[in-house]
């Protein structure tokens, strides 16, 4: 059949459909105004109204480039750096007079550098531009006429065409559902890549297009949808169909967006909307930014620098000159004769002095250029490429189970990686697997349960105690409750009373009865029967629901049919011990809200009984409980405090018997409630419910692990240790978010929760009036109180050293971003240990994050999964992609990629740390070796009377920074390692040192540079006054310029590499290589070229092996020149080594002396703590710890 398979479900009392209300009704006559103006030809997207509005295609980029703006784009990328800028100046200048060395040797090294980071630029696109292929290339079906489907390419679709996307597929575009295998024409979606939400959404057709039931169904269908225009919000939708001359009004609900997932639905039928960069995903993404590091920021800064003191040389140098120049002809009589000042050029003229001194300033500002290093920006290039490489490689953060290595899009950040100061992270799929188990139940007031959650593994391990639910049994024996764990999706549950029936012989069996028969019961999940296997599965709204239903299965309550009016059970008999099947009779569900925070489903059992059963947060049914109904309270409400510190999610289940009168009435109140049109409708029906819920009799709790990812206790611990800060960005509700908070140990016991909430009773109150203005104004200054109270918290908090947590969801930190309230906001969110905002918009998200990075200048990083992360990635200095099983998006908007949160701390704390370090210490010593080498020109230019004379060969010039000094710096930048990857990780306040940028101060980089010129000044005085006037050759000849070049070039050489080799904290063989080979190929480059044509070598003919290399003098001047340029150095290393130590050279020492394996002094070095560690499992012991040792005071 070509519709395929129908599946009928009654779903008549459990999804009351909303639709009608009056507010959507009012929002009707929106249509056709600006903002609501988009029109639709549904299955006629050719027709001629459709084509002359022309709407975008489906085709989405996330490239940077294209073809057309690569050259002019990726060109101003690369001269808005004013080095680069600069070079490009002095290689027109090179093609004139002016120019003190020939023009190939000035525009072949700036044509090799912009052209390697252009052509990484283009590496690093394309990969981009092959996944934005796969994608616009995915397949869906499309009516093509006639009745008949066809696949076609997502980037074909338009705006109009009828799509049939299937089971387990995303949706291509924003489509309206139209009808669905299900003859309610509903349909389930995963809405987790838009916002970060597992629990599955229930969307519903119009009644006027559900029969639509086969392909052949849209043969001749024909509408028009008249709705909003593209826009961001995920929530909202206003539109409506008209079919056959009728209209009806389209909501959120017939909305199916775009990355989106159809779930346990076979397929649905649906019109394009909304296509390409239109859609709300897309509406919510952002461009692209080009992100730069604060140090290469910094570092344009110090070329700045540079260039300023350039420029103040060329200006001293040409004012000298220009004096010079005029007092060489004085009424006819020449001072240096021998320069012939009465026949000369402009370029030296005594008559015109001041001219000759300005052209001189800009054949000096040419001759200078080597202060300024040119092939910084492509080293800088290559090294990180080859960092990537490293990341990318390795194997501790390749997850093997999805065959998914860490991934690094970008090169340009690495060094960023080792200064983050505030991480954000979402939650769902990112610190959590998307999945919930049921692992412990308090029943009776009895406790069990013995699996164990990430939280207590996390907290045993870190005190070297066995596990708390390892137990002994009959013969003594300690039993490891995680061998016995189960491969049962969503179940857990370990504990030997229970399971297999033996709840019978348990003190409270007939509570243990109601429990699991309440579980079996209270939900709105569907059961799928496999017809193969005969297996059940369930089809939940939410992943935590479908936990309690296979947790009843599993302990013998197996939930496996519904209809309109019934749920039928397997149910263990504990007189018979077998399982029977019994049937409720449903009568009423009342659905879980966020305000009621309970379920609630009113059933009779085949006695005739009425039974209310209900389950709920444990603030709420507490104070619902009958005086006879509260025998286990006390004890239930230790166990929840026990759950809730091990970091699990609580429900309290409770039930009453209701009487035939009062069941009555309540139905007659729901029935008026439900059918009202009123704007309170939703209130009336709660109050309904409120009504009925009371006198409870408690029987329990239950405890789901919402599973965090493996390790993330761990590894948020240890951020926390390395001084990070860490906020929870999610779109999911105040609950589970809090529950997250403390399964990660980023909320504990004890710790003071300042929640920002728009659910309070007062702004509910005004709600109700409907004035909208009078709501809005009264909701914000009640944010405003709550956010003041907060600071005034914190500053009684911080004097008592205790620390806060901040939780906010989306209503009020709408209100918290505005301008006039964003300050406070954000002063108290950080003085808080912890934030966690929840029911964030992506928007919101981004908007956070902006003002943290802005407002702070700190470096920010921003982790996420889903499509609703991705302005939140792209707005954070470094964004990071978890490439988890759902969805791409994320990944393709981040600049690195990794498959585990766990994998986020060897990234920041070893290579975020090694990066930071090999690129700052790489920067310096490249600003050192150039000032080295340009004031020795200086230097020169003042000996011979700064007459633009070089002292070295073009070609020297040209290969300093490319062959003798730059490879050294390269493998620096690549290999060394200044502490171990195992120290990194065990002293994590190591990572500090970059969050403080200690190694890329000013005062360090100002050290450098003073090195440099002292190095310049020893190698210059000390070679002019040895061979001013010393015969050098056999013959008794003194040196010329060409020998001096030869010498002082040969002393640079020496001393730059010689330097590089003290400040190596890890060598290798390569760096070895390069550093020692840089010093031979100077000798064997002064061979080869010196053989080479006068006309080609020029100064350089013959000079080593004719001149230098017989010369003892030249031998001992670089020897000597060499210890007298390295001792200054040595000696300061060795004071500051040995009186002031930075941190990682106390973890060196520890290495070095074999103390690491020492508790008593690792523990000394740790206690150097720059920052008290306020989350994170260790901050949890350290405070559990302190409540015992106040607690004998307290008695």
């Amino acid at each position: 059949m070509a519709g395929g398979r129908r599946r009928k479900h009654h779903f008549g009392r459990i999804h009351d459909s909303s639709r009608g209300k009056a507010s959507e009704r009012g929002e009707q006559s929106l249509i056709g105004s600006p903002g609501f103006s988009r029109i639709v030809y549904s299955n006629h997207p050719e027709c001629i109204e459709a084509s002359a509005i022309n709407y975008g295609s489906n085709y989405v980029s996330t490239t940077k480039y294209t073809l057309a703006t690569f050259f002019p784009k990726s060109l101003f990328e690369q001269f808005r750096r004013v080095a680069n800028l600069y070079f490009l100046i002095c290689a027109i200048l090179s093609f004139t007079p002016l120019s003190p060395y020939t023009a190939l040797s000035s525009v072949l090294p700036l044509v090799v550098v912009i052209g390697v980071t252009m052509g990484k630029e283009v590496l690093e696109d394309w990969r981009r531009k092959k996944q934005d292929i796969e994608m616009n290339n995915r397949k869906v079906q499309v009516h093509h006429g006639d009745g008949i489907f066809d696949n076609a390419k997502w980037m074909d679709l338009k705006v109009g065409d009828i799509v049939k996307v299937q089971k387990d597929e995303f949706f291509p575009a924003d489509l309206i559902l139209l009808s669905s295998s299900y003859e309610e024409a509903i349909c389930y979606v995963e809405t987790m890549n838009l916002d970060g939400e597992t629990n599955l959404k229930l969307k519903q057709a119009l009644d006027a297009t559900s029969n639509f039931h086969e392909d052949l169904s849209f043969q001749n269908f024909k509408a028009v949808i008249k709705c909003e225009d593209p826009n961001a919000n995920l929530y909202t939708f206003v539109g409506g169909l008209q079919l056959e001359e009728r209209q009806y009004p389209l909501t959120p609900q017939q909305l199916l967006l775009r990355d989106s997932k159809l779930r346990n639905t076979d397929f649905i039928y649906g019109v394009v909307i909304f296509t390409g960069h239109d859609t709300k995903v897309m509406q919510n993404s952002t461009a692209p930014p080009s992100k730069r590091s604060k140090i290469e920021k910094r570092m344009d800064k110090i070329v700045y620098f540079l260039f300023f003191v350039l420029v103040v040389m060329s200006f001293i140098g040409s004012i000298f000159f220009g004096i010079s120049t005029r007092e060489d002809l004085e009424n006819g009589r020449m001072t240096r004769w021998y320069l012939r000042p009465d026949d000369t050029t402009i370029y030296y003229d005594p008559k015109r002095a001041p001219v000759a001194a300005i052209l001189h300033f800009l054949t000096a500002l040419m001759l200078y250029s080597y202060l300024i290093p040119i092939s910084l920006y492509v080293s800088i290039e290559i090294v990180k490429v080859l960092q990537t490489v490293f990341i990318n490689h390795d194997l501790h953060m390749y997850y093997e189970e999805a065959d998914k290595p860490a991934h690094a899009r970008t090169s340009n950040l690495n060094e960023e990686l080792g200064q983050v100061d505030t991480i954000f992270s979402d939650k769902t799929g990112t610190l959590t697997c998307n999945s919930m188990e049921f692992i412990k139940c308090s029943v009776a007031g009895t406790a069990y349960g013995r699996g164990v959650t990430e939280v207590e593994r996390a907290l045993s391990g870190s005190k070297g105690l066995p596990l708390v639910q390892e137990v002994k049994d009959e013969e003594g024996q300690v039993e490891d409750s995680s061998e016995e764990r189960t491969s049962i999706k969503g179940y857990n549950f370990v504990d030997e009373r229970v399971t297999n029936g033996n709840w019978v012989n348990e003190p409270h069996a007939d509570v243990i009865q109601k429990f699991l028969r309440l579980l079996a019961i209270c939900h709105t999940a569907i059961p799928d029967v496999d017809e193969e296997t005969g297996r059940i599965s369930y089809e939940a709204e939410s992943p935590d629901e479908a936990a309690f239903v296979i947790a009843a299965r599993e302990l013998g309550f197996e939930f496996y049919e519904r209809t309109q009016t019934s749920i039928s059970l397997h149910e263990f008999d504990p007189i018979s011990g077998t399982k029977v099947e019994r049937s409720y009779e449903l009568l009423n569900i009342l659905e879980f809200s966020s305000s009621r925070k309970r379920m609630s489903v009113i059933v009779r059992n085949k006695d005739g009984k009425l039974l209310l059963l209900c389950k709920g947060a444990d603030s709420v049914i507490f104070e619902r409980l009958a005086k006879n109904g509260s025998e286990f309270e006390e004890k239930t409400k230790e166990h929840i405090n026990e759950y809730a510190d091990a970091g699990l999610r609580t429900l309290v289940l409770a039930y009453r018997e209701l009487d035939e009168e009062e069941y009555k009435e309540f139905n007659r109140e729901l029935t008026e409630a439900k059918n009202s049109v009123s704007a309170d409708r939703e209130e009336m029906i709660e109050e309904v419910g409120e009504k009925i819920e009371r006198d409870l009799i408690l029987l329990g709790a239950t405890a789901v692990e919402d599973k965090l990812q493996n390790g993330v206790p761990e590894c948020i611990d240890k951020l926390a240790q390395a001084g990070i800060k860490i906020w929870v960005l999610t779109g999911d509700k105040m609950e589970t978010a809090i529950n997250i908070g403390f399964a990660c140990s980023l909320l504990r016991q004890g710790m003071r929760q300042i929640v920002i909430s728009s659910e309070t009773p007062e702004i509910k109150a005004l709600e109700k009036v409907g004035d909208n203005a009078a709501v809005a104004t009264e909701f914000k200054a009640k944010v405003l109180h709550q956010i003041s109270g907060g600071l005034e918290l914190l500053a009684t908090s911080s004097e008592n050293s205790e620390a806060l947590a901040l939780i906010i969801d989306g209503k009020s930190l709408a209100c918290a971003l505005e301008d006039d309230v964003k300050d406070m906001f954000l002063q108290l969110a950080l003085g808080c240990a912890s934030v966690i905002c929840c029911r964030s918009s992506p928007k919101q998200k981004a908007l956070v994050t902006r003002l943290v990075k802005i407002r702070t200048g700190s470096t920010t990083l921003a982790i996420g999964d889903g499509a609703n992360d991705v302005g939140m990635l792209q707005e954070a200095d470094i964004g990071i992609g978890i490439s988890g099983v759902e969805g791409m998006q994320a990944v393709m908007s981040s600049d690195i990629a990794i498959a585990q949160f766990r994998y986020l701390e060897r990234l920041l704390l070893v290579h975020g740390h090694w990066c930071y370090r090999r690129i700052s210490s790489m920067i310096c010593y490249f600003f050192y070796k150039n000032i080295a080498f340009g004031f020795t020109l200086f230097f020169f230019e003042a000996y011979a009377s700064f007459s633009g004379q070089t002292v070295y060969n073009d070609w020297y010039l040209s290969l300093y920074n490319v062959f003798f000094t730059s490879l050294p710096v390269i493998a620096l930048g690549v290999f060394d390692q200044d502490v171990s990857s195992r120290l990194c990780l065990k002293f994590p306040l190591l990572y500090q040192e970059g969050v403080q940028n200690v190694l890329f101060s000013w005062s360090r980089i100002l050290g450098w540079a003073f090195n440099g010129v002292l190095s310049a000044t020893l190698i210059f005085f000390f070679c002019i006054r040895a061979m001013e006037h010393q015969a050098f050759r056999k013959g008794g000849e003194v040196v010329g310029l060409e020998i001096l070049g030869t010498t002082m070039y040969t002393c640079v050489v020496w001393v730059v590499n010689c330097q590089m080799a003290l400040s190596i904290s890890y060598f290798t063989y390569i760096q070895h290589l390069l550093i020692w080979g840089g010093a031979i190929f100077w000798y064997l480059f002064l061979l080869a070229y010196g053989a080479m044509d006068p006309n080609i070598s020029t100064t350089a003919y013959k000079v080593f092996i004719e001149a230098c290399a017989p010369a003892p003098l030249y031998w001992l001047l670089t020897l000597f020149v060499l210890f007298s340029s390295l001792i200054p150095y040595i000696t300061y290393a060795a004071i500051q080594l040995r009186f002031f130590p930075m941190y990682h050279q106390m973890i060196q020492w520890i290495r070095t002396d074999g103390q690491s394996d020492d508790p008593e002094y690792c523990h000394m070095v740790r206690q150097r703590s720059l920052r008290t560690t306020t989350v994170g499992y260790t901050a949890r012991i350290e405070a559990t710890s302190k409540r015992f040792q106040e607690k004998p005071e307290g008695h």
